[in-house]
Protein backbone atom coordinates (compact mmCIF):
# COMPACT_ATOMS: atom_id res chain seq x y z
CA UNK A 1 0.00 0.00 0.00
CA UNK A 2 1.32 3.40 -0.99
CA UNK A 3 0.65 6.34 1.25
CA UNK A 4 0.14 9.70 -0.38
CA UNK A 5 1.39 12.88 1.29
CA UNK A 6 -1.15 14.68 3.47
CA UNK A 7 -3.36 17.12 1.63
CA UNK A 8 -3.30 20.73 2.68
CA UNK A 9 -6.59 22.46 3.28
CA UNK A 10 -7.23 25.39 1.00
CA UNK A 11 -9.84 28.09 1.13
CA UNK A 12 -10.62 31.42 2.77
CA UNK A 13 -10.05 30.10 6.30
CA UNK A 14 -6.42 29.28 5.44
CA UNK A 15 -5.56 32.79 4.25
CA UNK A 16 -2.62 34.31 6.15
CA UNK A 17 -4.82 36.84 7.92
CA UNK A 18 -7.18 34.14 9.21
CA UNK A 19 -4.72 31.48 10.31
CA UNK A 20 -4.35 32.82 13.83
CA UNK A 21 -6.95 32.34 16.54
CA UNK A 22 -9.72 29.82 17.02
CA UNK A 23 -12.07 28.58 14.32
CA UNK A 24 -14.82 30.74 15.81
CA UNK A 25 -12.68 33.86 15.42
CA UNK A 26 -11.81 32.92 11.84
CA UNK A 27 -15.43 32.25 10.92
CA UNK A 28 -16.50 35.56 12.49
CA UNK A 29 -13.83 37.44 10.55
CA UNK A 30 -14.92 35.67 7.39
CA UNK A 31 -18.59 36.58 7.96
CA UNK A 32 -17.72 40.25 8.61
CA UNK A 33 -15.47 40.40 5.54
CA UNK A 34 -18.18 38.95 3.31
CA UNK A 35 -20.74 41.39 4.74
CA UNK A 36 -18.44 44.35 4.14
CA UNK A 37 -17.70 43.25 0.59
CA UNK A 38 -21.38 42.78 -0.27
CA UNK A 39 -22.37 46.05 1.47
CA UNK A 40 -19.62 47.99 -0.30
CA UNK A 41 -20.65 46.53 -3.67
CA UNK A 42 -24.30 47.47 -3.00
CA UNK A 43 -23.25 51.00 -2.03
CA UNK A 44 -21.17 51.35 -5.21
CA UNK A 45 -24.09 50.21 -7.36
CA UNK A 46 -26.39 52.71 -5.63
CA UNK A 47 -23.89 55.52 -6.21
CA UNK A 48 -23.53 54.58 -9.89
CA UNK A 49 -27.28 54.54 -10.45
CA UNK A 50 -27.73 57.85 -8.60
CA UNK A 51 -24.96 59.58 -10.54
CA UNK A 52 -26.40 58.31 -13.82
CA UNK A 53 -29.84 59.70 -13.00
CA UNK A 54 -28.30 63.00 -11.97
CA UNK A 55 -26.43 63.40 -15.25
CA UNK A 56 -29.53 62.56 -17.24
CA UNK A 57 -31.57 65.13 -15.37
CA UNK A 58 -29.07 67.84 -16.22
CA UNK A 59 -30.05 67.74 -19.91
CA UNK A 60 -32.72 70.35 -20.60
CA UNK A 61 -35.47 69.25 -22.91
CA UNK A 62 -35.44 70.94 -26.34
CA UNK A 63 -33.24 73.77 -27.73
CA UNK A 64 -33.90 77.31 -26.45
CA UNK A 65 -32.47 78.92 -29.65
CA UNK A 66 -35.36 77.57 -31.75
CA UNK A 67 -38.08 79.04 -29.50
CA UNK A 68 -39.69 82.38 -30.13
CA UNK A 69 -38.15 85.45 -28.54
CA UNK A 70 -41.33 86.09 -26.60
CA UNK A 71 -40.69 82.88 -24.68
CA UNK A 72 -37.09 83.80 -23.65
CA UNK A 73 -38.04 84.82 -20.14
CA UNK A 74 -40.12 81.66 -19.66
CA UNK A 75 -37.26 79.45 -20.83
CA UNK A 76 -34.81 81.21 -18.52
CA UNK A 77 -37.13 80.52 -15.63
CA UNK A 78 -37.40 76.89 -16.67
CA UNK A 79 -33.60 76.55 -16.88
CA UNK A 80 -33.25 78.03 -13.41
CA UNK A 81 -35.79 75.59 -12.00
CA UNK A 82 -34.04 72.68 -13.68
CA UNK A 83 -30.69 73.69 -12.17
CA UNK A 84 -32.24 73.89 -8.73
CA UNK A 85 -33.80 70.48 -9.28
CA UNK A 86 -30.42 69.01 -10.24
CA UNK A 87 -28.78 70.55 -7.17
CA UNK A 88 -31.53 69.17 -4.93
CA UNK A 89 -31.13 65.76 -6.57
CA UNK A 90 -27.35 65.81 -6.04
CA UNK A 91 -27.78 66.86 -2.39
CA UNK A 92 -30.32 64.09 -1.85
CA UNK A 93 -28.05 61.55 -3.51
CA UNK A 94 -25.10 62.62 -1.35
CA UNK A 95 -27.30 62.40 1.75
CA UNK A 96 -28.46 58.89 0.78
CA UNK A 97 -24.88 57.74 0.14
CA UNK A 98 -23.69 59.23 3.43
CA UNK A 99 -26.53 57.57 5.33
CA UNK A 100 -25.85 54.30 3.56
CA UNK A 101 -22.15 54.48 4.47
CA UNK A 102 -23.00 55.16 8.12
CA UNK A 103 -25.52 52.32 8.10
CA UNK A 104 -22.88 50.07 6.57
CA UNK A 105 -20.45 50.96 9.36
CA UNK A 106 -23.06 50.34 12.07
CA UNK A 107 -24.09 47.03 10.53
CA UNK A 108 -20.42 46.04 10.22
CA UNK A 109 -20.13 46.38 14.00
CA UNK A 110 -23.41 44.52 14.48
CA UNK A 111 -22.24 41.81 12.07
CA UNK A 112 -19.28 41.06 14.35
CA UNK A 113 -21.68 40.09 17.14
CA UNK A 114 -23.99 38.26 14.79
CA UNK A 115 -21.07 36.46 13.17
CA UNK A 116 -19.69 35.46 16.58
CA UNK A 117 -23.11 34.12 17.60
CA UNK A 118 -23.70 32.25 14.33
CA UNK A 119 -20.17 30.80 14.35
CA UNK A 120 -20.74 29.57 17.91
CA UNK A 121 -23.99 27.91 16.91
CA UNK A 122 -22.35 26.27 13.89
CA UNK A 123 -19.36 25.04 15.90
CA UNK A 124 -21.34 23.89 18.96
CA UNK A 125 -21.59 20.24 17.77
CA UNK A 126 -17.84 20.21 17.19
CA UNK A 127 -17.22 21.53 20.72
CA UNK A 128 -19.46 18.81 22.11
CA UNK A 129 -17.55 16.20 20.12
CA UNK A 130 -14.19 17.59 21.28
CA UNK A 131 -15.22 17.53 24.95
CA UNK A 132 -16.58 13.99 24.66
CA UNK A 133 -13.44 12.79 22.87
CA UNK A 134 -11.19 14.27 25.54
CA UNK A 135 -13.06 12.35 28.23
CA UNK A 136 -12.45 9.06 26.44
CA UNK A 137 -9.16 7.43 27.48
CA UNK A 138 -7.59 4.01 27.05
CA UNK A 139 -9.63 2.84 30.05
CA UNK A 140 -12.95 4.09 28.65
CA UNK A 141 -12.80 3.17 24.98
CA UNK A 142 -16.27 1.61 25.34
CA UNK A 143 -17.78 5.10 25.43
CA UNK A 144 -19.07 6.66 22.23
CA UNK A 145 -19.90 10.18 21.06
CA UNK A 146 -23.40 9.16 19.93
CA UNK A 147 -24.14 12.55 18.37
CA UNK A 148 -27.83 12.88 17.46
CA UNK A 149 -29.10 15.01 14.62
CA UNK A 150 -29.61 15.05 10.87
CA UNK A 151 -27.28 13.12 8.61
CA UNK A 152 -25.00 16.03 7.80
CA UNK A 153 -21.21 16.35 7.74
CA UNK A 154 -20.96 16.71 11.53
CA UNK A 155 -22.98 13.53 12.08
CA UNK A 156 -20.79 11.70 9.57
CA UNK A 157 -17.67 12.86 11.42
CA UNK A 158 -19.08 11.73 14.79
CA UNK A 159 -20.01 8.32 13.37
CA UNK A 160 -16.52 7.97 11.88
CA UNK A 161 -14.92 8.75 15.27
CA UNK A 162 -17.24 6.23 16.95
CA UNK A 163 -16.14 3.61 14.43
CA UNK A 164 -12.50 4.42 15.11
CA UNK A 165 -13.08 4.11 18.87
CA UNK A 166 -14.69 0.72 18.31
CA UNK A 167 -11.69 -0.52 16.35
CA UNK A 168 -9.30 0.85 18.99
CA UNK A 169 -11.26 -0.87 21.76
CA UNK A 170 -11.14 -4.19 19.93
CA UNK A 171 -7.41 -3.80 19.31
CA UNK A 172 -6.66 -2.91 22.95
CA UNK A 173 -8.77 -5.80 24.24
CA UNK A 174 -7.08 -8.25 21.88
CA UNK A 175 -3.64 -7.05 22.95
CA UNK A 176 -4.39 -7.28 26.67
CA UNK A 177 -6.06 -10.67 26.28
CA UNK A 178 -3.10 -12.02 24.32
CA UNK A 179 -0.58 -10.84 26.92
CA UNK A 180 -2.60 -12.24 29.80
CA UNK A 181 -3.27 -15.60 28.10
CA UNK A 182 0.30 -15.98 26.86
CA UNK A 183 1.68 -15.23 30.31
CA UNK A 184 -0.62 -17.77 31.94
CA UNK A 185 0.06 -20.45 29.35
CA UNK A 186 3.83 -20.06 29.59
CA UNK A 187 3.86 -20.58 33.34
CA UNK A 188 3.13 -24.30 33.00
CA UNK A 189 6.18 -25.20 30.87
CA UNK A 190 8.35 -22.96 33.04
CA UNK A 191 7.23 -24.77 36.16
CA UNK A 192 7.88 -28.11 34.45
CA UNK A 193 11.40 -27.08 33.41
CA UNK A 194 12.20 -25.78 36.88
CA UNK A 195 10.98 -29.03 38.42
CA UNK A 196 13.06 -31.07 35.95
CA UNK A 197 16.19 -29.13 36.89
CA UNK A 198 15.49 -29.68 40.59
CA UNK A 199 14.91 -33.41 40.04
CA UNK A 200 18.15 -33.74 38.07
CA UNK A 201 20.13 -32.11 40.87
CA UNK A 202 18.35 -34.11 43.57
CA UNK A 203 19.28 -37.55 42.17
CA UNK A 204 21.43 -39.70 44.48
CA UNK A 205 25.08 -39.78 43.76
CA UNK A 206 27.59 -37.06 42.95
CA UNK A 207 26.52 -34.45 40.41
CA UNK A 208 29.17 -33.41 37.88
CA UNK A 209 30.35 -29.87 38.34
CA UNK A 210 29.46 -28.81 34.82
CA UNK A 211 25.94 -30.19 35.30
CA UNK A 212 25.51 -28.25 38.51
CA UNK A 213 26.79 -25.07 36.80
CA UNK A 214 24.46 -25.47 33.84
CA UNK A 215 21.54 -26.24 36.14
CA UNK A 216 22.19 -23.11 38.19
CA UNK A 217 22.38 -21.01 35.03
CA UNK A 218 19.17 -22.52 33.65
CA UNK A 219 17.46 -21.95 36.99
CA UNK A 220 18.54 -18.29 36.97
CA UNK A 221 17.26 -17.82 33.42
CA UNK A 222 13.97 -19.49 34.33
CA UNK A 223 13.60 -17.13 37.26
CA UNK A 224 14.27 -14.20 34.93
CA UNK A 225 11.59 -15.41 32.49
CA UNK A 226 9.21 -15.91 35.40
CA UNK A 227 9.77 -12.32 36.52
CA UNK A 228 9.22 -11.17 32.96
CA UNK A 229 5.90 -13.01 32.73
CA UNK A 230 4.86 -11.62 36.09
CA UNK A 231 5.66 -8.15 34.76
CA UNK A 232 3.51 -8.85 31.69
CA UNK A 233 0.60 -9.89 33.88
CA UNK A 234 0.87 -6.83 36.11
CA UNK A 235 1.18 -4.50 33.10
CA UNK A 236 -1.85 -6.05 31.34
CA UNK A 237 -3.87 -6.00 34.56
CA UNK A 238 -3.01 -2.37 35.23
CA UNK A 239 -3.73 -1.16 31.71
CA UNK A 240 -7.09 -2.92 31.81
CA UNK A 241 -7.94 -1.37 35.16
CA UNK A 242 -8.61 -4.76 36.75
CA UNK A 243 -8.03 -4.29 40.47
CA UNK A 244 -10.56 -4.44 43.26
CA UNK A 245 -8.33 -4.32 46.34
CA UNK A 246 -8.42 -0.54 46.69
CA UNK A 247 -7.88 0.83 50.17
CA UNK A 248 -5.88 3.41 52.06
CA UNK A 249 -2.16 2.79 51.98
CA UNK A 250 0.57 4.43 54.04
CA UNK A 251 3.08 5.03 51.27
CA UNK A 252 5.93 5.95 53.61
CA UNK A 253 5.70 2.68 55.51
CA UNK A 254 5.44 0.81 52.24
CA UNK A 255 8.69 2.40 51.06
CA UNK A 256 10.46 1.47 54.32
CA UNK A 257 9.17 -2.11 54.00
CA UNK A 258 10.55 -2.31 50.45
CA UNK A 259 13.95 -1.05 51.66
CA UNK A 260 14.03 -3.53 54.54
CA UNK A 261 13.19 -6.43 52.21
CA UNK A 262 16.20 -5.53 50.05
CA UNK A 263 18.69 -4.97 52.84
CA UNK A 264 20.81 -7.92 51.70
CA UNK A 265 21.08 -6.67 48.12
CA UNK A 266 21.89 -3.18 49.36
CA UNK A 267 24.65 -4.51 51.60
CA UNK A 268 26.05 -6.75 48.85
CA UNK A 269 26.51 -3.77 46.55
CA UNK A 270 27.78 -1.53 49.34
CA UNK A 271 25.10 1.11 48.82
CA UNK A 272 24.40 3.90 51.27
CA UNK A 273 20.69 4.56 51.89
CA UNK A 274 19.33 7.92 53.06
CA UNK A 275 15.74 7.61 54.22
CA UNK A 276 15.35 10.38 56.78
CA UNK A 277 12.74 12.26 54.73
CA UNK A 278 10.04 9.60 54.67
CA UNK A 279 6.69 10.75 55.99
CA UNK A 280 5.14 7.53 57.28
CA UNK A 281 1.74 9.19 57.68
CA UNK A 282 1.45 10.03 53.95
CA UNK A 283 -1.65 8.22 52.68
CA UNK A 284 -2.79 7.29 49.19
CA UNK A 285 -5.88 5.51 47.95
CA UNK A 286 -5.62 2.68 45.46
CA UNK A 287 -4.77 -0.95 44.82
CA UNK A 288 -2.75 -2.27 47.75
CA UNK A 289 -0.92 -4.82 45.58
CA UNK A 290 -0.10 -2.46 42.72
CA UNK A 291 1.03 0.47 44.88
CA UNK A 292 3.36 -1.82 46.78
CA UNK A 293 4.67 -2.91 43.39
CA UNK A 294 5.42 0.75 42.61
CA UNK A 295 7.62 1.08 45.71
CA UNK A 296 9.32 -2.25 44.99
CA UNK A 297 10.07 -1.41 41.36
CA UNK A 298 11.49 2.08 41.88
CA UNK A 299 13.75 0.87 44.70
CA UNK A 300 14.81 -2.21 42.69
CA UNK A 301 15.66 0.10 39.80
CA UNK A 302 17.81 2.26 42.09
CA UNK A 303 19.66 -0.80 43.42
CA UNK A 304 20.17 -2.62 40.12
CA UNK A 305 21.20 0.37 38.03
CA UNK A 306 23.65 1.88 40.47
CA UNK A 307 27.40 1.96 40.93
CA UNK A 308 28.93 -0.35 43.50
CA UNK A 309 29.41 1.66 46.67
CA UNK A 310 26.91 4.23 45.47
CA UNK A 311 23.96 5.78 47.27
CA UNK A 312 20.17 5.86 47.28
CA UNK A 313 17.90 8.53 48.73
CA UNK A 314 14.21 7.80 49.32
CA UNK A 315 11.72 10.60 50.05
CA UNK A 316 7.99 10.40 50.71
CA UNK A 317 6.16 13.71 51.19
CA UNK A 318 2.52 14.78 51.36
CA UNK A 319 1.61 18.19 49.99
CA UNK A 320 -1.65 19.84 50.97
CA UNK A 321 -3.86 21.28 48.27
CA UNK A 322 -6.27 24.18 48.11
CA UNK A 323 -10.03 24.15 47.69
CA UNK A 324 -11.24 21.03 45.92
CA UNK A 325 -7.65 19.96 45.29
CA UNK A 326 -6.65 17.66 48.14
CA UNK A 327 -2.97 17.82 47.23
CA UNK A 328 -0.57 15.07 46.27
CA UNK A 329 1.73 12.45 47.78
CA UNK A 330 5.11 11.96 46.12
CA UNK A 331 7.54 9.06 46.29
CA UNK A 332 10.97 10.21 45.09
CA UNK A 333 13.91 7.83 44.71
CA UNK A 334 17.27 9.28 43.67
CA UNK A 335 20.36 7.21 42.98
CA UNK A 336 23.91 7.69 41.85
CA UNK A 337 25.45 6.36 38.70
CA UNK A 338 26.78 7.52 35.35
CA UNK A 339 25.61 10.71 33.66
CA UNK A 340 22.53 9.97 31.54
CA UNK A 341 21.04 11.68 28.50
CA UNK A 342 17.79 13.38 29.53
CA UNK A 343 16.44 13.10 25.99
CA UNK A 344 16.57 9.31 26.28
CA UNK A 345 15.65 8.99 29.95
CA UNK A 346 11.94 9.47 29.19
CA UNK A 347 12.04 6.25 27.12
CA UNK A 348 12.71 4.27 30.30
CA UNK A 349 8.98 4.48 31.09
CA UNK A 350 8.26 2.41 27.98
CA UNK A 351 8.47 -1.41 27.98
CA UNK A 352 11.89 -2.90 27.22
CA UNK A 353 13.58 0.47 26.91
CA UNK A 354 17.04 0.85 28.40
CA UNK A 355 19.91 3.27 27.93
CA UNK A 356 22.09 0.84 26.05
CA UNK A 357 22.12 -2.89 26.75
CA UNK A 358 22.24 -2.10 30.44
CA UNK A 359 22.90 1.13 32.29
CA UNK A 360 25.50 -0.32 34.64
CA UNK A 361 26.37 -3.67 33.15
CA UNK A 362 24.78 -5.75 35.93
CA UNK A 363 22.78 -7.80 33.43
CA UNK A 364 19.69 -7.78 35.66
CA UNK A 365 16.23 -6.42 35.08
CA UNK A 366 13.51 -7.23 32.57
CA UNK A 367 13.03 -3.75 31.14
CA UNK A 368 9.46 -3.59 32.45
CA UNK A 369 9.99 -2.12 35.92
CA UNK A 370 9.51 1.58 35.21
CA UNK A 371 6.90 0.97 32.51
CA UNK A 372 4.85 -0.90 35.11
CA UNK A 373 5.30 2.02 37.51
CA UNK A 374 4.12 4.45 34.82
CA UNK A 375 1.04 2.31 34.06
CA UNK A 376 0.12 1.95 37.75
CA UNK A 377 0.58 5.68 38.36
CA UNK A 378 -1.63 6.53 35.39
CA UNK A 379 -4.29 4.05 36.53
CA UNK A 380 -4.35 5.88 39.89
CA UNK A 381 -4.53 9.32 38.20
CA UNK A 382 -0.91 10.03 39.07
CA UNK A 383 2.26 10.71 37.12
CA UNK A 384 5.77 9.34 36.77
CA UNK A 385 8.61 11.81 36.24
CA UNK A 386 12.09 10.66 35.24
CA UNK A 387 15.00 13.08 35.45
CA UNK A 388 18.68 12.57 34.76
CA UNK A 389 20.74 14.10 37.57
CA UNK A 390 23.43 16.52 36.33
CA UNK A 391 25.97 14.88 38.67
CA UNK A 392 25.04 11.40 37.42
CA UNK A 393 22.31 8.94 38.24
CA UNK A 394 18.54 9.09 38.01
CA UNK A 395 15.69 10.77 39.87
CA UNK A 396 12.39 8.87 39.82
CA UNK A 397 9.33 10.72 41.17
CA UNK A 398 5.90 9.09 41.47
CA UNK A 399 3.16 11.63 42.29
CA UNK A 400 -0.25 10.32 43.39
CA UNK A 401 -3.35 12.27 44.40
CA UNK A 402 -3.93 12.72 48.12
CA UNK A 403 -7.17 11.01 49.23
CA UNK A 404 -8.14 13.96 51.43
CA UNK A 405 -9.64 13.91 54.90
CA UNK A 406 -12.95 12.62 53.59
CA UNK A 407 -11.51 9.37 52.24
CA UNK A 408 -13.05 6.23 53.72
CA UNK A 409 -11.01 4.56 56.43
CA UNK A 410 -10.71 0.82 56.10
CA UNK A 411 -10.31 -1.00 59.41
CA UNK A 412 -6.91 -2.57 59.75
CA UNK A 413 -5.30 -0.54 56.98
CA UNK A 414 -2.48 0.75 59.15
CA UNK A 415 -1.79 -2.76 60.43
CA UNK A 416 -1.82 -4.35 56.99
CA UNK A 417 0.67 -1.98 55.40
CA UNK A 418 3.32 -2.64 58.01
CA UNK A 419 3.32 -6.39 57.57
Amino acid sequence: MKWSPPRRLTGPTTWPGLRRGTARVRFTALYVALFLLSGTALLAITAAVASGGSSDSRVAPGNGADRPATAAQAMGRIDELEQRLVQAHDAQTAQILTGSALALGVMAVVSVGLGWFVAGRVLRPLRVMTAATRRITADSLHERLAIAGPGDEVKDLADTIDGLLGRLEASFDAQRLFVANASHELRTPLTTMRASVDVALAKPGPVPGITATLAARIRAELDQVDRLLEGFLVLARTQHGEFDDSRLLLLGRTARTALAARAEDIATRGLTVRADRIDESARVWGSHTLLRRVADNVIDNAIIHNDSGGWIEVTVLAEEGKGNDHGAVSLVVESGGPVLDQRRVADLARPFRRLGADRTGTGRGSGLGLSIVAAIAEAHHGTLDLRARPEGGLRVAVVLPHPGDGAPKVPGTETDVTR
